[in-house]
């Protein structure tokens, strides 16, 4: 094991240490319908005095939080980045998973199985740990960087991020870049997309008159 980060111990260290945040968020059962974000808060939270970063806190509504992490850039007057991702996960079906959904149980090989696990908890962690490979190593961007975790996005987002963008407290990130959830990858080539998935929706009418003798009638089926 190689000493590369400073004062922060073995590259393995530092990836087991990434590894169980990862399996410790994916434990809470941020799970829709009626989701109670308190404890993906308090973890939240935990994640930011771990790296020495300022919090903040808004509520959309007081069921509703919106966390952001900020790692203040030596430029702070620059447009700042914003990189997203969202604390809800859709709901499961226990009898269809080979393991418990929310235990974070991981195999022999390394395979983490656990709702969320790539919508989008995975994020999440891996903009806190670049963040926080980054302080070890000395490093600070010149813009600051903005970590954001949204609720209700996998239900449109309508007491989430589409109330958060209207905020004063929004506004003042003064963001000029964001990224939000994309496909997650175990190598260090990621897919980056510039728009949304929107709905495409097809109504096919198919109208073929009956032949039979005994009906009379054309049919219409739609």
């Amino acid at each position: 094991m190689h000493k590369n980060m400073k004062s922060g111990g073995s590259l393995n260290d530092l990836n087991l240490r990434a590894v169980e945040n990862y399996r410790e968020y994916l434990r809470i059962p941020s799970v829709h319908p009626d989701i109670n974000y308190d404890d993906c808060v308090a973890f939240l939270l935990r994640q930011a005095d771990s790296l020495q970063l300022p919090v903040h806190v808004h509520h959309v509504r007081p069921d509703k939080p919106v966390v952001v992490i900020t790692w203040e850039g030596t430029d702070p007057i620059k447009p700042s980045i914003l990189l997203n991702s969202h604390m809800d996960v859709v709901p499961v079906f226990e009898h269809e998973w080979t393991y418990p959904p929310f235990d974070a149980h991981m195999d022999e090989q390394g395979n983490i199985y656990a709702r969320g696990a790539q919508d989008t908890k995975v994020l999440g962690i891996q903009y806190l740990e670049a963040i926080h490979r980054l302080k070890l190593n000395g490093q600070r961007l010149s813009r600051t960087v903005h970590v954001s975790f949204v609720p209700d996005e996998e239900i449109g987002g309508e007491l989430g991020m589409k109330k958060y963008v209207r905020s004063e407290h929004f506004k003042s990130l003064n963001v000029g870049f964001a990224l939000d959830e994309n496909v997650s990858s175990s190598t260090p080539t990621f897919v980056v997309a510039f728009d949304e998935k929107i709905k495409l929706g097809l109504m096919i009418k198919c109208k073929e008159r009956l032949r039979k003798p005994s009906c009379r009638m054309s049919t219409s089926v739609t």
